[in-house]
């Protein structure tokens, strides 16, 4: 079965990833970066090499995120980020072909042991199974 695995982030984070630290997160370094850039990438590429990895992506900070909206009118409604009432956004994603649950879990239990600085905030990782037909709705 197919499952989206989703890791969350925040404006804030972003900025404390380019050495600027705020009330949310402290500022990371370019070793901080480096380690979390080689954990990653050695998830990735035991993924790979099991057959369980479709895709994997990091995303762009929220601040280059666009919203678009269907307003009264019927006419779409464009709103560039960030934005202020969103908590947490998603902040990268595997695309998974995993036997099990279990499996799966036992892959997003490794992803929230990414290093990074002391005092940064941690998300849950995210597991959705992807929905493969009209019968898996509910």
């Amino acid at each position: 079965m197919k499952y989206l695995v989703m890791v969350l982030g925040t404006q804030a984070d972003y900025k404390a990833m380019t050495g600027n630290a705020n009330e949310h997160s402290p500022a990371w370094t370019e070793a901080d970066i480096k380690a979390m850039f080689e954990y990653m990438g050695a998830i990735n590429d035991d993924l790979a090499e099991s057959g369980e990895l479709v895709d994997a992506q990091g995303l762009t900070e929220p601040a280059r995120a666009r919203h678009v909206t269907l307003g009264e009118d019927g006419k779409a409604i464009i709103t560039d980020g960030p934005y202020g009432e969103t908590k947490e956004l998603l902040a990268g994603y595997w695309v998974l072909d995993c036997a099990s649950l279990e499996r799966v879990t036992e892959i997003a239990d490794r992803v929230t042991r990414c290093p990074q600085p002391a005092g940064a905030p941690v998300y849950p990782v995210v597991i959705r199974p992807i929905q493969e037909g009209a019968g898996d709705i509910c």
